[in-house]
């Protein structure tokens, strides 16, 4: 489902997009946490977690140190326009693989959450 038939603000999420892929391209941005989980109609009884959790998947993050690319993507996250502050996950190809088996964010970010590429939301889209 287009995260816009989710009532998510989805300029703002293309605008966070953009302002990282200004910085490193990006191949996959997920998105997931307790405001998509809301979004898809999960009991409000629940554990909640994170209220956004973003994962940004780039192969030009290779050799960049994993403290400073986090540091930087989170830092453009607009909290005041999202209504809350995000966990960023920064990784590359083959982190993303292996964090996705050892985080359970970033496994319920992959299996529940929307991958801004797939649903054709690339950067200046």
């Amino acid at each position: 489902m287009p995260p816009e038939d989710l009532g998510l603000n989805t300029s703002e999420l293309r605008r966070y997009v953009q302002r990282v892929s200004d910085r490193w391209p990006v191949e996959h941005v997920l998105v997931g946490g307790a405001r998509v989980d809301d979004a898809r109609g999960a009991l409000p009884q629940r554990e909640r977690g994170p209220e956004w959790v973003v994962v940004l998947i780039s192969s030009f993050f290779d050799g960049v140190p994993w403290l400073e690319r986090v540091y930087q993507a989170g830092s453009l996250w607009d909290a005041a326009e999202m209504g809350a502050p995000a966990d960023v996950h920064a990784y590359t190809p083959l982190e993303f693989e292996r964090k996705r088996v050892t985080l359970r964010p970033v496994r319920d970010a992959a299996e529940r959450g929307l991958d801004l590429f797939a649903a054709g939301r690339a950067p200046g889209d």
